[in-house]
């Protein structure tokens, strides 16, 4: 009798215990996984997907919780003032991490202090598109055509990925072509198909309808490896921009002060979901390529990006407002 009560209070026990059979009493309750945009994005699908996966695998809910607002800073001022219990996760884009700190003086949060690295989930070119009315079909073309008359690149606005893509590449190429602001990817596309702007750096997912429809011509990605959703596109080092590498990515956060053993259940859950062939399948489907990594690989990728984008602005001539 003694050992059958035994027994059942080991497998009630036990019953207690995640599923994925991590051993650990992480998580027991609702994850929120913060996104710093606006639902319907690239950003806010891939965190979907992966809080799906993680719900899966953990045994709990992971809930997309969107907080959208002043380019980010919002989501990830929340994120950067949460309990550092795991329970409140920040899932994020390249921009407001490597790309804004440069352009903003005083910011709510640090990209480097505020923030416990999990995983490098993944990363999304972009393409370099020109109006059909540009004569040039290579970087090598596009480059005698802007050095023989004016033209103009668009952007997601100033101090946008796009933005200093764009500057990255008039430094690399030496040639001068004026920057064209906008409110967003949309209006700069939209002007770009009407030819009042010549070329401009897209989103790969985005620019992509229109390059299958031959409304637009895609030059170059600018990611160090092809893209599988234009393989016969060049990268840009192909097309001898050297050590040219403007990818974006979308990455899994903590807040700071998160124990290593919360980081290290969550890497590894994010791993396995990106080892299956459905997961891959999903984020090339939307222009990404699955990342991983350890999460000191992704925080030294980190360092890395915000001193690229650093210098991007330089070039940019952008100061901290």
């Amino acid at each position: 009798m003694r050992l059958r009560v035994l027994a059942a209070l080991t497998c009630a026990a036990a019953a207690l215990l995640p599923s994925a059979g991590y051993g650990q009493a992480y998580p027991s309750k609702t994850v929120r996984v913060v996104v710093p945009y606006a639902a319907g994005g690239s950003t806010d699908s891939t965190a979907r997907l992966v809080a799906k996966e993680l719900q899966e695998a953990l045994g709990q809910p992971f809930v997309v919780d969107n907080r959208p607002g002043a380019g980010g800073t919002i989501g990830h001022d929340l994120v950067a003032k949460a309990a550092a219990d795991g329970y409140t996760l920040l899932f994020s884009a390249a921009g407001p991490l490597t790309v804004t700190p440069h352009a903003y003086a005083k910011l709510p949060y640090d990209p480097i202090a505020s923030f416990e690295p999990i995983k490098l989930v993944a990363s999304s070119p972009l393409v370099l598109l020109v109006n059909p009315s540009v004569k040039a079909t290579t970087v090598e073309e596009l480059v005698k055509e802007a050095k023989s008359k004016p033209m103009t690149y668009g952007s997601f606005g100033n101090g946008s990925a796009a933005h200093l893509a764009g500057e990255m590449f008039k430094a690399a190429v030496k040639v001068d072509v004026t920057h064209v602001p906008y409110r967003g990817s949309a209006p700069a596309l939209t002007d770009l198909l009407g030819g009042q702007i010549d070329m401009m750096f897209d989103v790969l997912v985005t620019g992509l309808p229109h390059v299958q429809a031959n409304k637009l011509r895609a030059i170059a990605v600018t990611s160090p490896k092809r893209s599988d959703l234009l393989p016969e596109v060049p990268t840009m080092q192909e097309a001898g921009v050297k050590d040219y590498d403007a990818a974006t990515w979308f990455g899994l956060l903590a807040p700071a002060g998160t124990s290593k053993e919360v980081i290290g259940i969550l890497s590894k859950a994010v791993d396995e979901a990106l080892a299956k062939r459905d997961v891959r399948k999903a984020l090339a489907s939307q222009g990404a390529v699955a990342e991983g990594g350890t999460p000191e690989e992704f925080a030294a990728y980190l360092r890395s990006e915000l001193e690229k984008w650093g210098k991007a602005a330089k070039l940019a001539g952008i100061q901290p407002e």
